[in-house]
């Protein structure tokens, strides 16, 4: 086999800044949180054809996600990485870039992007033919399938408005970020993520290279301006815009022609969904179907832009601080501890710093010596002696219930000792407490497969 040369290496991925978006449009939450999410969300990276095939069990047909099945051009399977992170894999038919360069750019740039209201792109791959996108994995399922294939109960009005508000932001944020152009915005485009929130697929900010205009909807939804021209503008994503407020309003996929013609006459009420009589003013409603009706105009320069949608659509949010998988009804998605964790590792899961405190000291990692057992198949180099060092800032840290800085210290050990099993169940303890549980989870997971690996070492 020859040696893999990742594209990417020449590209520079910087981090989005976050301080660039204009104060009346930032997310509803401090902006700590979008810091936050940076800090989770992967870097952006090639991957090898053989890690997304191990990821998706051979791209097995029980691993297909996306509602258009196996049969589709382009495939989502869902995915787990060696670091059991989930992930939905996108794989594109092979006359959908011929170009492999030019896939790779597209999808760095895209993966540049780092926003809490879109699904975002952690990764690609671009092998012999294959070209296959990597994006975080949203376990609640589409727009689509809760607005028309609902099983339990239809989507209140609530949330409602908040995927129309929070659909809108990560729109201005690709606009602000220089990605104007969205293509074939619709319901499939929109996912609920572990807490239920709404968030925009990264997919659709992919253009295809064989023509740069793809438009792959039923054209009684596509914007009038690419049926005369075969052509994708800015004012497109908002008249895509406006059809998801149709389904939204409607409960159904109406085509726009037909809804305009129900508000040109007066009957809105035909328009709404009968199974939301009750919850919402109707003064909020006709705001909304006006609102749908501009984004709809059949002139481009009718149609308002995005900081018109988000002006519109913010004073409709009565029950901001409700959380959305309440409103929706969905079950919290709680961390499931690895059956085979160590006592330590199940007194981190369970954030028992009592517990953790006392377990600690009868091995004796508090003194010198309980460092040295931990280091016992490592050379005694001044590089190890840096990272005890560094260990013990964070182990002081940890003490004195800054997890913060406990966090960023035991990542630095872990570099000069990446399988140190008692680092990552401390780190997972940590990031526990400042409530970010998919990472505290990897690293439970990592420490406990890494106290394997050395149990098993020890035997042979």
């Amino acid at each position: 086999m020859g040696c893999l040369h990742s594209k990417t290496t020449h590209l520079h991925l910087s981090p989005d800044d976050p301080s660039s978006l204009p104060d009346t449009h930032k997310p509803d939450s401090a902006n700590g949180d979008q810091a936050e999410l940076e800090a989770q969300a992967p870097v952006f990276k090639e991957y090898s054809l053989d890690e997304l095939r191990k990821a998706t069990n051979g791209f097995s047909s029980e691993c297909i996600v996306s509602e258009s099945g196996e049969k589709a051009p382009n495939v989502v399977y869902r995915g787990k990485l060696d670091n059991n992170r989930l992930v939905a894999v996108k794989r594109f038919s092979k006359q959908s870039w011929p170009d492999a360069q030019q896939f790779v750019v597209e999808a760095v740039g895209v993966g540049k992007l780092r926003h809490k209201r879109l699904v975002n792109l952690v990764g690609c791959c671009a092998e012999g033919d294959e070209r296959l996108l990597v994006a975080e994995y949203m376990p609640n399922d589409t727009l689509s399938k809760h607005l028309f294939h609902w099983d339990k109960k239809p989507l209140p009005w609530e949330m409602r408005v908040r995927v129309a508000y929070y659909i809108a932001q990560a729109l201005d944020h690709c606009n602000i970020e220089n990605r104007k152009i969205y293509h074939d915005l619709n319901a499939y485009r929109v996912l609920f993520d572990e807490d239920g929130d709404p968030r925009l697929s990264t997919f659709g900010l992919m253009k295809n290279s064989r023509d740069g205009k793809s438009y792959s909807t039923n054209l009684a939804y596509t914007p009038p301006e690419f049926l005369r021209t075969g052509r994708v503008i800015p004012e497109s994503v908002i008249y895509s815009y406006g059809t998801v407020l149709l389904d939204l309003l409607s409960g159904k996929h109406i085509p726009p022609s037909h809804a305009l013609d129900l508000i040109r006459e007066k009957n809105v009420l035909l328009l709404m969904d009968s199974s939301l009589e009750g919850q919402y003013v109707n003064d909020d409603a006709t705001k909304l179907v006006e609102l749908a009706s501009k984004c709809l105009q059949s002139e481009a320069r009718d149609r308002g832009d995005i900081k018109f949608l988000l002006t519109v659509v913010a004073p409709l949010q009565k029950q901001k601080e409700a959380a959305s998988h309440v409103l929706m009804g969905l079950p919290r998605n709680t961390v499931v501890v690895p059956t085979m964790l160590s006592p330590l590792g199940k007194a981190c899961a369970r954030m028992d710093l009592t517990a953790v405190h006392d377990i600690l000291l009868k091995t004796g990692y508090k003194d010198e010596e309980g460092a040295e057992n931990e280091l016992s198949f490592q050379e005694w180099t001044q590089q190890v002696q840096d990272m005890l060092n560094t260990k013990k800032f964070g182990d002081i840290a940890f003490r004195d219930k800054d997890f913060k800085n406990a966090i960023e210290y035991y990542s630095k050990a872990q570099v000069c000792i990446p399988e140190w099993p008692t680092a990552f169940y401390l780190q997972a303890l940590a990031l526990s407490k400042l409530g970010m549980e998919t990472d505290a989870q990897d690293m439970l997971n990592d420490g406990a497969a890494f106290e394997a690996k050395r149990h098993n070492t020890w035997r042979s």
